[in-house]
């Protein structure tokens, strides 16, 4: 077992585990190592829980309760997407995105924008010295993408408490200079904890940048990427948000940009 340097400069611990590398903090990691032992990978372990929840992704994500009084986790593979993901399938060059992930996501927390928790992850051998990946995030109980609020699937959510949330989220990521490029309606999860409003987290973040812009270019980068997300969803859907409520919501944003004259 050997400690190495995470680059949110925080020590993570890894250790191996037959044909895989387990990555996690050293509360997490001889759990997570135990069930790789035990049933060859963390994903294999999910997936054979009682009734698991298969969730959004381009293959089922599960979600399953860690052993020993653990928290609910949501387990990941991860494939590749676009034209080339029949031939590269699940496989991927060391390190894989993964510890990526696992700092952005702990970078976010210390600045105290909402996202996920990443756990930890593990590394399984592949051919030619690549790599298959399952990662572990905290599951985020009463969550619902900001796409599904939008098409009208989520009753528990109205749109404009919605949106009202995901202003104030563009408003963070514009504060510490985090700009996503890839911010689409299926990035922003709306949490819902009971007897409050809905708060809005942002995901998929291991395509982020952190700082070296202002907050005014950060805030036009995101707004920008995200209502291009908004009028393409409302085409396919038919969402009930009009062109000019989705201009008015982008005016909004850029209205709140830190340090600027209100």
């Amino acid at each position: 077992m050997t400690a190495v340097q995470h680059a949110s400069l925080e020590a993570i611990v890894e250790t191996q585990v037959h044909h895989a590398t387990v990555h996690a903090g050293p509360t997490w990691l001889p759990r997570l190592a135990a069930l790789v032992r035990e049933h060859g990978s963390l994903y294999d372990w999910a997936s054979s829980q009682p009734q698991p929840r298969a969730l959004r992704g381009r293959a089922p994500v599960y979600v399953a309760q860690l052993p020993d009084g653990g928290p609910q986790v949501v387990v990941r593979h991860a494939w590749h997407g676009g034209l080339l993901a029949p031939i590269t399938q699940d496989v991927f060059r060391r390190p894989t995105r993964a510890p990526i992930e696992m700092a952005r996501s702990a970078e976010l927390h210390r600045l105290g924008i909402p996202t996920t928790e990443v756990l930890g992850y593990a590394l399984y051998d592949a051919a030619f010295g690549l790599a298959r990946v399952d990662v572990v995030t905290r599951y985020v109980d009463d969550t619902a993408d900001l796409g599904m609020v939008l098409a009208g699937l989520v009753p528990t959510i109205e749109c404009e408490a919605a949106l009202t949330a995901t202003l104030e989220l563009l408003e963070l990521l514009a504060m510490h200079g985090v700009v996503h490029p890839d911010l689409n309606v299926k990035n922003i999860l709306l949490h819902t904890p009971a007897g409050a409003p809905p708060r809005a987290m942002v995901i998929d973040v291991d395509v982020i940048h952190i700082g070296g812009t202002t907050a005014d270019r950060t805030m036009q980068r995101n707004v920008a990427r995200l209502t291009r997300s908004l009028h393409k969803w409302n085409r396919q859907f038919g969402c009930d948000l009009a062109d000019v409520r989705i201009a008015e919501f982008a005016a909004a944003a850029l209205a709140r940009t830190p340090g600027k004259p209100s």
